[in-house]
């Protein structure tokens, strides 16, 4: 398991993202589709393990971790039905090092950012997020995870913005995606705060 990064106050812009830099990063394009929010499923963290093999088989020792991450890997959080993975490489610019084996067990780049990859199946219900030893989102990530997991207020509070938000009408998954910064920034101080007192 990788351990949290030590890292500054959380500072999330809201209202930032546009269509302009989603066409610069979006592999194929920008994707219009209902964001649906379900109850937690027992079979996610099954559905993690299998799909965790099958990376950590592909990239051999390039993968120095896979984590289960975002709302699938918290107990009892409603979340889209997307397993979000994390994968922890040497260097994320290196490419050649990970995506075609990436590719051979049948996943799809679709997010190219200077510090940052993510590859999906193309059913998109999963979603590797590839980031290199030592980023700051790393941190976010875990930090994010294992707060959920204990915090029982603000895995409801969290769940009820997400639901809130899923009602809504967005032009891009990214837009959904953005509008959670506020309560993420929120519950990821608290994260802080409890990994700091621990």
């Amino acid at each position: 398991m990788v351990e949290p990064v030590e890292t500054g106050p959380v500072e999330t812009p809201v209202g930032k993202l546009d269509d302009e830099q989603l066409d610069a990063v979006l592999i194929g394009g920008r994707e219009q589709r209902a964001v649906v929010v379900v109850d937690y499923r027992d079979e996610w963290p099954q559905m993690y393990r299998e799909l965790a093999g099958k990376v950590r088989a592909a990239v051999g020792s390039t993968a120095l971790a896979v984590e289960h991450i975002g709302s699938t890997s918290v107990p009892g959080l409603a979340a889209k039905p997307i397993i979000d993975m994390l994968l922890v490489v040497p260097d994320v610019a290196a490419e050649a090092d990970y995506l075609p084996a990436l590719e051979s067990v049948g996943l799809v780049l679709r997010v190219r950012e200077p510090n940052h990859r993510m590859v999906r199946t193309p059913a998109r219900d999963v979603h590797l997020h590839i980031y290199q030893a030592g980023a700051p989102e790393i941190a976010d990530y875990l930090d994010l995870r294992d707060w959920l997991r204990v915090s029982a207020e603000d895995r409801e509070l969290y769940a009820s913005v997400k639901k809130d938000l899923a009602r809504q009408e967005w032009p891009d998954m990214n837009y959904y995606a953005e509008a959670k910064d506020e309560v993420v920034a929120t519950v990821l101080a608290h994260a802080r705060e409890w990994r700091a007192a621990g």
